[in-house]
């Protein structure tokens, strides 16, 4: 198994930012196929994804394809036949959230469990390991303590552990939100979420006051691990996950690259541990976060509760301070820098808070330096159309046209690490391969011996050209020429027999490479947790009920697309929580003089425009639920049979 092994698994929207990931360290990428990932927009042919899956193997890396959506039954062939399709184009897991799968017949492919799987207790980790899942995405919002104790119940050789380490946060449990679908009939299970989320809101108490306006309280900061990732390991995780298949090839290279960085450190500092694909890389750049589109960073509940989570004043990227407005004119701004050697460029991006704390945007046209550390910038729109733009305002840059130049072209070189040995043999020369991994090849030259020119030189210039491995994955670590006399090899000769030997190896390299192993599940099948599930298990197809009344389950209702739940229902569960942020919550007033015993956890309401939700909270979880219901136009507009396949009606549970 592969529990030795450290895997950074890296974000693709389509295939060649995908080989740009495994170009800037990735050991692992994931993407969507055509068709059944939970990302609509970021959908790839099944060649494409082959063509992937080539580039990956030859460093020895994976290629992992989402089939995350939840299906309708007139779904489940077609998805059959996709995975099938994907196993024979080399893909080497599925990514999955419908255990309506793992009844198909299905090819000898690994499966991973979603983090839509909602995986947050031992109980359900061991479950789904025991199912045969090989893989498991564990929710965002556990804690280092929690992610413990799911490690102790899982078995490394059968099963590893995957966490989100970067990128954008769902404020709900994954597979826990149908906000998207009650208001617009747009699935977040079925990869198309409204991001109702990122939606500014007024908040009003029980009571009707006011107590936040106009503010993004359910938009979450971005995560970011890169100070947790030694305490990570520790805890048994072993895949690390970027976030961000809808994301361009600057964050994908520039976000992989530092990642690949600081986990190359680590596995310095650990030789028990070693990186999961062959190769290092060499960058041009120096890989910066702060660069990339982010709603500043959080490590969310890692290292517990914090209060700083949100960003709660805009859901847009404000970028890095770097000055104040020093002048207004008429036509242009000047920007006193803080630092006097930053430069600004034609087609930057900046940014100021205006007094309402909205973010607006200032995009220059032309930027000129007026004298050390002071710049003179014309925006593209007029100076007019800038609110609350005057002297001393602070500037932030979210977008800097130089670094966005430099990861447009070649960025980073890949090499895996190559011994190479010449050898006389009774026909002539052979020259030996061996690399990092431990793969080798020969090749031979059949070439009469011939005295060189210059005896005393020739050991070097076979030792040099040798070594140059030119466009090649490989670069030389040591050329060992080992013959007993000088030889005289024409330079095109020598050059065959080195394109001859590297083409050997990369041959030996793909006939060694080894399928991920599919996991084999318990027999006879262990009992499901728990014996009654509702509409939050997104059960939506007869095969996943199939799934579940073979595991035990007794009562199944179907998933909330199915439309059935027409009444006030969880829309979202969160361990987020609205009061604990605008500190309304009873356990931070607890001990307070004057406060405590006056704050309670009575329900909020969320208003936007004609929207309207209701916060109630789950105060021993310690977990928040924003309540609502289906729009009647939503259930006119069901195009799909209602499920029926439950047995009874469960009781309604409670919460203050």
């Amino acid at each position: 198994m592969r529990h030795h092994q450290i895997e950074l698994l890296a974000p693709a929207r389509t295939a060649d930012i995908g080989i740009e990931a495994f170009n800037h360290g990735a050991d692992a990428v994931y993407i969507g196929g055509p068709s059944f990932g939970a990302r609509t927009a970021a959908d790839n042919s099944v060649s494409d994804l082959g063509r992937l899956a080539h580039h990956a193997h030859r460093f020895g890396g994976r290629v992992f394809a989402t089939v995350n959506t939840i299906l309708r039954d007139d779904e489940l062939e077609p998805c059959q036949k996709l995975i099938w399709q994907l196993y024979e184009a080399g893909v080497d897991a599925l990514i999955i959230q419908d255990m309506g799968i793992l009844q198909m017949d299905l090819p000898p492919i690994q499966l991973h469990a979603s983090t839509q799987a909602d995986i947050r207790t031992p109980e359900k980790a061991r479950f789904l390991q025991d199912a045969g899942l090989s893989q498991l995405v564990l929710a965002r919002e556990l804690t280092l303590p929690q992610i413990a104790a799911i490690q102790k119940v899982i078995d490394p050789d059968r099963c590893l552990l995957e966490f989100f380490i970067h990128g954008a946060l769902c404020v709900a449990y994954s597979g826990q939100c149908y906000i998207s679908h009650a208001h617009t009939g747009r699935s977040a299970n079925r990869g198309d979420c409204s991001q109702a989320c990122r939606l500014p809101y007024e908040v009003k108490d029980s009571a009707g006051r006011i107590v936040a306006h106009d503010k993004h309280v359910l938009s979450m900061k971005d995560n970011n691990q890169s100070d947790n990732l030694r305490a990570l390991i520790d805890v048994g995780l072993r895949s690390f996950k970027i976030e961000g298949r809808y994301k361009d090839m600057a964050y994908v290279k520039n976000i992989t690259a530092h990642y690949r960085k600081l986990f190359d450190e680590i596995l310095q500092e650990r030789p028990e541990l070693a990186a999961a694909s062959h190769g290092t890389t060499r960058l041009s750049f120096e890989p910066d976060p702060n660069q990339n589109f982010n709603r500043e960073f959080t490590d969310y509940f890692v290292q517990g509760r914090k209060e700083d989570i949100g960003a709660f004043d805009t859901p847009k990227n404000p970028g890095q301070p770097i000055g104040w407005i020093s002048k207004v004119a008429v036509d242009h701004v000047e920007v006193t820098l803080d630092d006097a050697a930053t430069e600004l460029h034609n087609g930057d991006g900046l940014c100021y808070y205006d007094l309402q704390k909205e973010l607006v945007g200032l995009q220059i046209n032309r930027a000129e330096s007026a004298r050390s550390g002071v710049w003179k910038l014309w925006p593209k729109d007029a100076m007019a159309s800038f609110k609350d733009l005057r002297k001393g305002t602070t500037v932030n840059r979210n977008r800097d046209m130089s670094w966005v130049r430099t990861l447009e072209k070649k960025s980073s070189d890949r090499r895996i690490g190559v011994w190479l040995k010449l050898e006389e043999s009774p026909q002539g020369l052979q020259l030996s391969l061996t690399d990092e991994a431990g793969f080798a090849a020969t090749a031979a030259l059949a070439l009469p011996w011939q005295a060189p020119k210059d005896p005393q030189g020739a050991h070097e210039v076979l030792t040099a050209s040798l070594a140059k491995l030119g466009e090649t994955i490989f670069g030389a670590i040591d050329v060992q020429v080992s013959l007993p006399r000088p030889w005289f090899v024409p330079p095109s000769q020598l050059n065959a027999l080195r394109r001859q030997a590297v083409q050997a190896l990369e041959e030996a390299r793909l006939a060694g490479f080894e399928r991920l192993p599919p996991g084999r599940p318990v027999q006879p099948p262990v009992a499901y947790p728990e014996e009654h599930l509702t509409y939050l298990a997104n059960v939506f197809n007869e095969k996943a009920r199939e799934f579940y009344a073979l595991h035990g389950v007794k009562v199944i209702e179907p998933a909330y697309e199915a439309q059935q739940e027409e009444g006030e229902v969880s829309l979202m569960i969160t361990k987020h929580c609205v009061r604990f942020s605008l500190s309304l919550c009873p356990k931070q007033a607890k001990g307070v003089t004057g406060v405590q015993g006056t704050v309670k956890a009575e329900p909020l309401q969320l208003i936007n425009g004609k929207e309207k939700l209701t916060l109630r909270f789950d105060c021993k979880p310690c977990e928040m639920h924003v309540v609502g219901k289906i729009k009647p136009a939503v259930l006119k507009s069901a195009s799909h049979s209602p499920l029926t396949f439950y047995k009874k009606r469960p009781t309604a549970i409670g919460m203050h």
